[in-house]
Protein backbone atom coordinates (compact mmCIF):
# COMPACT_ATOMS: atom_id res chain seq x y z
CA UNK A 1 0.00 0.00 0.00
CA UNK A 2 2.66 2.64 0.78
CA UNK A 3 5.57 1.92 -1.73
CA UNK A 4 6.27 4.60 -4.30
CA UNK A 5 3.16 6.77 -2.29
CA UNK A 6 3.58 10.33 -1.16
CA UNK A 7 2.32 10.25 2.70
CA UNK A 8 1.71 13.37 5.19
CA UNK A 9 1.64 13.29 8.28
CA UNK A 10 -0.12 15.78 10.70
CA UNK A 11 1.59 16.60 13.91
CA UNK A 12 5.05 14.47 12.50
CA UNK A 13 7.13 15.64 15.39
CA UNK A 14 4.99 13.95 17.97
CA UNK A 15 5.79 10.88 19.10
CA UNK A 16 3.79 8.77 17.61
CA UNK A 17 4.36 10.82 14.77
CA UNK A 18 8.60 10.16 15.23
CA UNK A 19 7.65 6.24 15.13
CA UNK A 20 4.81 6.07 12.12
CA UNK A 21 8.01 8.12 10.15
CA UNK A 22 10.48 5.89 11.45
CA UNK A 23 8.04 2.58 10.45
CA UNK A 24 7.14 3.88 7.18
CA UNK A 25 10.85 4.65 5.92
CA UNK A 26 11.46 1.42 6.04
CA UNK A 27 8.91 0.51 2.80
CA UNK A 28 9.95 2.08 -0.59
CA UNK A 29 7.41 5.38 -0.17
CA UNK A 30 8.44 8.19 -2.25
CA UNK A 31 7.82 11.10 -0.12
CA UNK A 32 6.99 11.45 3.99
CA UNK A 33 6.28 15.19 4.68
CA UNK A 34 6.17 16.13 8.56
CA UNK A 35 3.59 19.05 8.81
CA UNK A 36 3.88 20.67 12.50
CA UNK A 37 4.45 24.00 14.04
CA UNK A 38 7.31 23.50 16.35
CA UNK A 39 10.62 24.20 14.30
CA UNK A 40 12.62 22.77 16.83
CA UNK A 41 11.63 19.75 16.71
CA UNK A 42 11.53 19.89 13.22
CA UNK A 43 15.45 20.54 13.25
CA UNK A 44 16.10 17.62 15.80
CA UNK A 45 13.74 15.16 13.99
CA UNK A 46 15.62 16.11 10.04
CA UNK A 47 18.92 15.30 12.02
CA UNK A 48 17.86 12.10 13.40
CA UNK A 49 16.77 10.94 10.15
CA UNK A 50 19.06 12.18 7.81
CA UNK A 51 16.69 10.13 5.25
CA UNK A 52 16.13 12.11 1.67
CA UNK A 53 12.62 11.20 1.12
CA UNK A 54 11.40 13.39 3.96
CA UNK A 55 10.52 16.65 3.78
CA UNK A 56 9.15 19.51 6.59
CA UNK A 57 6.46 21.74 6.46
CA UNK A 58 6.27 24.30 9.25
CA UNK A 59 2.29 24.99 9.32
CA UNK A 60 -0.71 24.70 11.43
CA UNK A 61 -4.29 22.51 10.82
CA UNK A 62 -5.66 25.31 12.10
CA UNK A 63 -4.96 26.91 8.71
CA UNK A 64 -6.40 25.73 5.40
CA UNK A 65 -4.93 27.30 3.11
CA UNK A 66 -1.22 26.19 4.09
CA UNK A 67 -3.17 22.53 4.39
CA UNK A 68 -3.76 22.76 0.99
CA UNK A 69 -0.20 23.59 -0.55
CA UNK A 70 1.08 20.91 2.26
CA UNK A 71 -1.14 18.20 0.44
CA UNK A 72 -0.65 18.53 -3.26
CA UNK A 73 0.16 15.75 -4.62
CA UNK A 74 -0.45 13.42 -1.46
CA UNK A 75 -1.74 9.92 -1.55
CA UNK A 76 -2.65 9.10 2.47
CA UNK A 77 -2.58 11.47 5.06
CA UNK A 78 -2.23 10.22 8.76
CA UNK A 79 -3.97 13.02 10.76
CA UNK A 80 -1.91 12.98 14.19
CA UNK A 81 -1.81 16.28 15.48
CA UNK A 82 -3.85 17.46 18.34
CA UNK A 83 -3.78 19.52 21.68
CA UNK A 84 -3.69 16.58 24.39
CA UNK A 85 -3.14 17.33 27.78
CA UNK A 86 -6.16 17.18 29.72
CA UNK A 87 -5.86 19.88 32.66
CA UNK A 88 -4.54 22.41 29.93
CA UNK A 89 -7.52 21.96 27.28
CA UNK A 90 -9.89 22.08 30.40
CA UNK A 91 -7.89 25.48 31.54
CA UNK A 92 -8.22 26.59 27.30
CA UNK A 93 -10.69 24.68 25.78
CA UNK A 94 -11.46 27.17 22.71
CA UNK A 95 -7.80 26.64 21.51
CA UNK A 96 -8.79 22.43 21.44
CA UNK A 97 -11.99 23.41 19.80
CA UNK A 98 -9.18 25.11 17.24
CA UNK A 99 -6.88 23.00 16.74
CA UNK A 100 -8.73 19.32 17.50
CA UNK A 101 -12.09 20.07 15.78
CA UNK A 102 -11.67 23.05 13.25
CA UNK A 103 -8.30 21.77 12.46
CA UNK A 104 -9.48 18.37 11.52
CA UNK A 105 -12.46 19.84 9.44
CA UNK A 106 -9.37 21.28 7.90
CA UNK A 107 -7.72 18.07 7.35
CA UNK A 108 -10.99 16.91 5.62
CA UNK A 109 -11.40 19.45 3.25
CA UNK A 110 -7.86 19.91 2.31
CA UNK A 111 -7.59 16.47 1.57
CA UNK A 112 -11.36 16.52 -0.38
CA UNK A 113 -9.72 20.04 -2.23
CA UNK A 114 -6.58 17.69 -3.20
CA UNK A 115 -8.27 14.39 -4.13
CA UNK A 116 -6.18 12.28 -1.42
CA UNK A 117 -6.37 8.66 -1.48
CA UNK A 118 -7.00 7.92 2.05
CA UNK A 119 -7.33 10.00 5.30
CA UNK A 120 -6.45 8.38 8.57
CA UNK A 121 -7.20 9.87 11.98
CA UNK A 122 -6.04 8.53 15.10
CA UNK A 123 -8.69 8.65 18.31
CA UNK A 124 -8.27 7.95 21.92
CA UNK A 125 -10.39 5.94 24.19
CA UNK A 126 -11.33 9.12 25.79
CA UNK A 127 -13.45 10.09 23.40
CA UNK A 128 -15.95 7.27 24.80
CA UNK A 129 -18.65 9.21 26.71
CA UNK A 130 -16.17 11.86 27.48
CA UNK A 131 -15.25 13.53 30.53
CA UNK A 132 -13.33 16.48 29.70
CA UNK A 133 -13.19 18.51 26.84
CA UNK A 134 -10.01 16.39 25.23
CA UNK A 135 -12.65 13.60 24.66
CA UNK A 136 -15.43 15.75 23.53
CA UNK A 137 -12.88 17.62 20.91
CA UNK A 138 -11.79 14.13 19.64
CA UNK A 139 -15.30 12.34 19.78
CA UNK A 140 -16.40 15.20 17.07
CA UNK A 141 -12.54 14.21 14.90
CA UNK A 142 -14.45 10.83 14.95
CA UNK A 143 -17.69 12.06 14.45
CA UNK A 144 -16.19 14.55 11.18
CA UNK A 145 -14.15 11.87 9.39
CA UNK A 146 -16.77 9.09 9.63
CA UNK A 147 -19.73 11.08 8.02
CA UNK A 148 -16.72 12.84 5.53
CA UNK A 149 -17.34 9.82 3.85
CA UNK A 150 -20.48 10.99 2.66
CA UNK A 151 -18.59 13.34 -0.15
CA UNK A 152 -17.31 9.93 -1.71
CA UNK A 153 -17.70 9.97 -5.62
CA UNK A 154 -15.68 8.72 -8.21
CA UNK A 155 -16.14 11.94 -10.77
CA UNK A 156 -15.54 14.42 -8.02
CA UNK A 157 -13.95 12.94 -4.68
CA UNK A 158 -11.88 9.28 -3.78
CA UNK A 159 -10.57 10.56 -0.30
CA UNK A 160 -11.68 7.40 2.36
CA UNK A 161 -12.07 9.03 5.85
CA UNK A 162 -10.74 6.42 8.33
CA UNK A 163 -10.84 6.74 12.03
CA UNK A 164 -8.93 4.75 14.52
CA UNK A 165 -9.11 4.77 18.56
CA UNK A 166 -7.34 3.34 21.04
CA UNK A 167 -5.59 3.85 24.54
CA UNK A 168 -2.49 5.46 25.99
CA UNK A 169 0.72 3.94 24.79
CA UNK A 170 2.39 2.74 27.24
CA UNK A 171 5.85 4.75 28.01
CA UNK A 172 4.96 7.42 25.33
CA UNK A 173 5.54 11.06 26.74
CA UNK A 174 3.16 12.05 29.36
CA UNK A 175 2.42 8.69 30.49
CA UNK A 176 2.53 7.03 33.90
CA UNK A 177 5.28 4.67 33.25
CA UNK A 178 8.03 7.30 32.42
CA UNK A 179 6.55 9.17 35.19
CA UNK A 180 7.26 6.21 38.10
CA UNK A 181 10.76 5.24 36.72
CA UNK A 182 11.82 8.97 36.89
CA UNK A 183 10.35 9.32 40.30
CA UNK A 184 12.23 6.20 41.48
CA UNK A 185 15.07 7.02 39.63
CA UNK A 186 15.21 10.88 41.87
CA UNK A 187 14.24 9.28 44.82
CA UNK A 188 10.83 10.55 44.94
CA UNK A 189 7.51 8.99 45.75
CA UNK A 190 5.91 7.08 43.77
CA UNK A 191 2.00 8.90 43.14
CA UNK A 192 -0.57 6.74 42.68
CA UNK A 193 -4.17 7.92 41.59
CA UNK A 194 -6.32 5.46 42.44
CA UNK A 195 -5.48 1.71 43.25
CA UNK A 196 -8.40 0.58 41.66
CA UNK A 197 -7.26 2.14 38.56
CA UNK A 198 -7.02 -0.07 35.00
CA UNK A 199 -5.36 0.52 31.76
CA UNK A 200 -5.39 -1.38 28.71
CA UNK A 201 -1.86 -2.35 27.56
CA UNK A 202 -0.80 -1.10 23.79
CA UNK A 203 2.90 -0.59 23.00
CA UNK A 204 4.26 1.71 20.53
CA UNK A 205 5.03 -1.05 18.14
CA UNK A 206 1.56 -2.61 18.74
CA UNK A 207 0.13 0.89 17.45
CA UNK A 208 1.73 1.26 14.35
CA UNK A 209 0.95 -2.23 13.62
CA UNK A 210 -2.73 -1.66 14.13
CA UNK A 211 -2.36 2.17 12.31
CA UNK A 212 -1.02 0.45 9.50
CA UNK A 213 -3.12 -2.60 8.91
CA UNK A 214 -6.58 -0.87 10.03
CA UNK A 215 -5.38 2.13 7.84
CA UNK A 216 -5.00 -0.67 4.64
CA UNK A 217 -8.20 -1.95 5.03
CA UNK A 218 -10.35 1.10 5.83
CA UNK A 219 -13.12 1.71 2.96
CA UNK A 220 -13.96 4.91 5.06
CA UNK A 221 -16.48 5.35 7.53
CA UNK A 222 -15.29 3.06 10.30
CA UNK A 223 -13.73 3.50 13.64
CA UNK A 224 -11.21 0.40 14.28
CA UNK A 225 -10.56 -0.60 17.78
CA UNK A 226 -7.91 -3.28 18.34
CA UNK A 227 -7.90 -6.26 20.76
CA UNK A 228 -5.89 -5.64 23.95
CA UNK A 229 -5.07 -6.65 27.19
CA UNK A 230 -5.62 -4.36 30.24
CA UNK A 231 -3.21 -3.80 33.45
CA UNK A 232 -3.92 -2.47 36.78
CA UNK A 233 -1.95 0.52 37.68
CA UNK A 234 -1.06 -1.80 41.04
CA UNK A 235 0.59 -4.20 39.13
CA UNK A 236 1.98 -1.54 36.86
CA UNK A 237 3.67 0.20 40.09
CA UNK A 238 4.95 -3.53 41.25
CA UNK A 239 6.72 -4.08 37.68
CA UNK A 240 8.75 -0.98 37.96
CA UNK A 241 9.58 -1.36 41.22
CA UNK A 242 10.84 -4.66 41.06
CA UNK A 243 13.00 -3.40 37.83
CA UNK A 244 13.99 0.04 39.81
CA UNK A 245 14.15 -0.54 42.94
CA UNK A 246 11.43 0.27 45.94
CA UNK A 247 10.01 3.71 47.00
CA UNK A 248 7.68 5.22 49.28
CA UNK A 249 3.98 6.02 47.87
CA UNK A 250 1.48 8.48 48.16
CA UNK A 251 -2.01 8.37 46.66
CA UNK A 252 -3.20 11.01 45.15
CA UNK A 253 -6.62 10.32 43.75
CA UNK A 254 -8.17 10.68 40.73
CA UNK A 255 -7.99 13.93 38.92
CA UNK A 256 -10.57 16.14 37.19
CA UNK A 257 -11.56 14.64 34.40
CA UNK A 258 -9.40 11.20 34.47
CA UNK A 259 -11.52 7.70 34.17
CA UNK A 260 -11.62 4.72 36.52
CA UNK A 261 -11.26 2.28 33.39
CA UNK A 262 -10.22 2.96 29.95
CA UNK A 263 -13.25 2.31 27.46
CA UNK A 264 -13.00 1.58 24.23
CA UNK A 265 -16.16 0.88 22.96
CA UNK A 266 -19.72 1.98 24.67
CA UNK A 267 -22.74 -0.06 25.76
CA UNK A 268 -24.24 1.95 22.85
CA UNK A 269 -21.82 1.11 19.95
CA UNK A 270 -21.72 -2.62 20.53
CA UNK A 271 -24.54 -3.13 17.93
CA UNK A 272 -22.49 -1.33 15.73
CA UNK A 273 -19.58 -3.62 16.28
CA UNK A 274 -18.21 -6.41 14.16
CA UNK A 275 -15.47 -9.03 14.82
CA UNK A 276 -12.85 -9.11 12.64
CA UNK A 277 -10.10 -11.07 13.89
CA UNK A 278 -7.25 -9.41 15.26
CA UNK A 279 -9.59 -6.37 15.60
CA UNK A 280 -13.11 -4.76 16.20
CA UNK A 281 -14.41 -2.54 14.06
CA UNK A 282 -17.36 0.01 15.00
CA UNK A 283 -19.45 0.73 11.56
CA UNK A 284 -21.69 3.84 11.05
CA UNK A 285 -25.05 4.15 12.55
CA UNK A 286 -25.59 5.65 8.95
CA UNK A 287 -25.90 3.08 5.98
CA UNK A 288 -22.67 3.77 3.79
CA UNK A 289 -20.44 1.46 1.25
CA UNK A 290 -18.51 0.73 3.89
CA UNK A 291 -21.00 -1.84 5.78
CA UNK A 292 -21.15 -3.89 2.95
CA UNK A 293 -17.86 -5.36 3.54
CA UNK A 294 -19.00 -5.87 6.87
CA UNK A 295 -22.03 -7.65 5.99
CA UNK A 296 -20.90 -11.53 7.04
CA UNK A 297 -18.84 -10.31 9.70
CA UNK A 298 -19.54 -11.88 13.34
CA UNK A 299 -20.84 -9.44 15.95
CA UNK A 300 -18.83 -8.59 18.61
CA UNK A 301 -19.34 -10.96 21.60
CA UNK A 302 -19.23 -8.57 24.55
CA UNK A 303 -22.39 -7.70 26.01
CA UNK A 304 -21.48 -4.50 27.72
CA UNK A 305 -18.93 -1.40 26.97
CA UNK A 306 -15.28 -2.97 26.16
CA UNK A 307 -13.37 -1.84 28.81
CA UNK A 308 -10.20 -2.25 30.83
CA UNK A 309 -11.90 -2.95 33.86
CA UNK A 310 -13.52 -6.38 32.03
CA UNK A 311 -10.82 -7.23 29.38
CA UNK A 312 -7.95 -10.10 30.23
CA UNK A 313 -5.28 -8.92 32.34
CA UNK A 314 -1.53 -9.07 32.11
CA UNK A 315 0.50 -10.14 35.27
CA UNK A 316 3.29 -8.56 36.73
CA UNK A 317 5.72 -10.35 35.11
CA UNK A 318 4.60 -9.96 31.92
CA UNK A 319 4.42 -6.40 32.59
CA UNK A 320 8.35 -6.39 33.43
CA UNK A 321 9.12 -8.10 30.05
CA UNK A 322 6.97 -5.82 27.62
CA UNK A 323 8.92 -2.54 29.97
CA UNK A 324 12.15 -4.07 29.24
CA UNK A 325 11.68 -4.74 25.49
CA UNK A 326 9.41 -1.96 24.52
CA UNK A 327 10.52 0.79 26.52
CA UNK A 328 13.69 0.68 28.22
CA UNK A 329 14.89 -1.17 25.16
CA UNK A 330 14.77 2.08 22.91
CA UNK A 331 15.50 4.87 25.95
CA UNK A 332 19.05 3.11 26.52
CA UNK A 333 17.90 2.77 30.45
Amino acid sequence: MFDGKKILITGGTGSLGQALTERLLKFDVDTIRIFSRNEDKQVSMESKFSDDRLRFFLGDVRDLERLKRALEGVDIVFHAAALKHVPKIEYNPFEAIKTNVIGSQNVIDGCLHENVDRAICVGTDKAVSPLNTYGATKLLMEKLFVTANHYLNPQRHKTKFISLRYGNVLGSNGSVLPLLINQIKNKQKLTITDPNMTRFSITMDEALDFILESGSLGQGSEIFVPKLQAYSLMDLKEAVKNLFGDAEEETLGIRPGEKLHEVLISKDEVRYTRDIGKNYVILPSFESHATKKYTNSKRAEFENSYSSDNAPKISVNELEEIIKVSYLSKHHS
